[in-house]
């Protein structure tokens, strides 16, 4: 590598084009703080406005939302990981990206399927930029960082079904709140609504069928990602 610190396990493959995506190259560790701090600015505005007369949900509320708790965690992982060379973080790194990437790519797409409003496009930008950043830009640049950044760590065939651990942590919180104050973060969890449980119950699965294939995904498109960086160590 140039001017960059070695990686271990060192990149055995492709080494120009390794060595311009390198996560330690500066303007990478620009776009990630810069990308870090406008989505954790846009979750100060949220929580601002959420003790507004008239807002819709409270600050409790507000964080039991899964778009607000993964945003955060991205935050604040691209502006530490932007701070520090790869070498300075440790190995299981690249696996909480993974992770990451996977949270946010689903809340771009159940926002878009299920939550954003009938009239409002998929592709559109034209929105309350707190909504844009958490469901627009940080899914499209985690997505693009975890398939363009050289990095060289493989997962497991397990490491999706990990992933998915928060997911249905998270799922089992919001109807276990919902049965005690009556609130349901997302209508399509709500069984109050018409359809009652066996339409959440439908839908859920729906959307726990759709995260585990986009987990899958994810997974795999880190693995190709190191595979161009690394060779499969042979057992």
């Amino acid at each position: 590598m140039s001017d960059v610190a070695i990686l271990v396990p060192p990149i055995e493959r492709h080494p120009g084009f390794n060595d311009a995506l390198h996560p330690d190259r500066v303007w990478i560790r620009l776009l990630r703080v810069a990308v870090g701090l406008f989505v954790l600015v846009a979750l100060v505005r949220k929580t601002y406005d959420a003790t507004l007369p008239g807002s819709d949900v409270d600050i409790g509320q507000l964080y039991s939302e899964f778009t607000v708790q993964s945003n955060l965690v991205l935050g604040l992982v691209l502006v530490y990981s932007a701070g520090r060379t790869r070498a300075r973080l440790p190995e299981w790194w690249d696996h909480l990206l993974g992770a990451l990437t996977f949270y946010l790519v689903m809340t771009g797409i159940i926002y878009a399927v299920l939550v954003a409003p009938p009239d409002e496009p998929w592709w559109s930008w034209d929105m309350y930029w707190p909504q844009l950043a958490h469901h627009r830009l940080a899914p499209l640049f985690i997505a693009l960082d975890w398939l363009l950044v050289t990095k060289n760590v493989r997962g497991k065939l397990s490491r999706p079904l990990t992933w998915l651990i928060y997911p249905s942590a998270f799922l089992v919180y919001s109807w276990m709140r919902g049965a005690i104050d009556g609130w349901y973060v997302y209508d399509f969890l709500d069984p109050t609504l018409e359809g009652g449980w066996p339409a959440a119950l439908t839908t859920t699965a729906q959307v726990l069928v759709a995260f585990l294939l986009i987990a899958l995904l994810v997974h795999a498109g880190g693995n190709a990602r190191a595979a161009l960086a690394t060779r499969r160590k042979r057992r």
